[in-house]
């Protein structure tokens, strides 16, 4: 299996529900505005990012990780959130997806596993393992990752900002 041409922001991944695309700095301003519910981070580590110098941090960090991608409605092209591959390991044959967020208007529907079953889809043509790290007290999110498949193979401590957050780590293998 070759891993040496998995481009971690492909032109565009899409099906009939939802649409990623390369997240750009131009995004900015539309993302912060559907960031900024307070209620998307509550049960996050990082409660936030809601607010401008939080969400810049979050933002930056996705530019820098070039493996970033704005979540799209199909149907009516509106900003649903952002999502992103992490932690590409060749050797392991391994990729994380998440620092995902989606805005309320689009919870309990298809979109969540609209998104990552194309994230998914793509990253097991080159990859045999996928990781999704999730807040201790995210219960949402993990919830949606048990629904994907995925099995809780690890609890684990993430240090930002120099605060120590309890994480578990969860595993989809192909």
């Amino acid at each position: 299996m070759t891993t040496s041409n998995f481009n971690l922001q492909p032109e565009i991944l899409e099906d009939e529900i939802t649409k990623l695309i390369p997240l750009e700095e131009k995004h900015f301003e539309a993302l912060f505005q559907a960031a900024s519910d307070p209620l998307i981070w509550e049960q996050h580590p990082s409660k936030d990012r809601y607010h401008r110098e939080g969400f810049t941090a979050f933002f930056k960090a996705a530019m820098d990780s070039k493996g970033s991608f704005l979540i799209l409605d199909k149907q009516t092209g509106e900003i649903m959130g952002t999502t992103r591959y992490y932690d590409y390991d060749p050797e392991k044959s391994s990729v994380g997806i998440g620092y995902t967020f989606i805005t309320r208007k689009y919870w309990g529907g298809p979109y969540n596993s609209s998104n990552k079953k194309l994230l998914i889809d793509y990253a097991f043509q080159h990859v045999n393992s996928i990781l999704f790290h999730v807040g201790a007290e995210n219960f949402r999110s993990q919830k949606a990752v048990l629904k994907l498949g995925a099995e809780k193979v690890r609890d684990m401590v993430i240090t930002a900002n120099g605060i120590d957050m309890p994480y578990f780590e969860y595993e989809l293998k192909k």
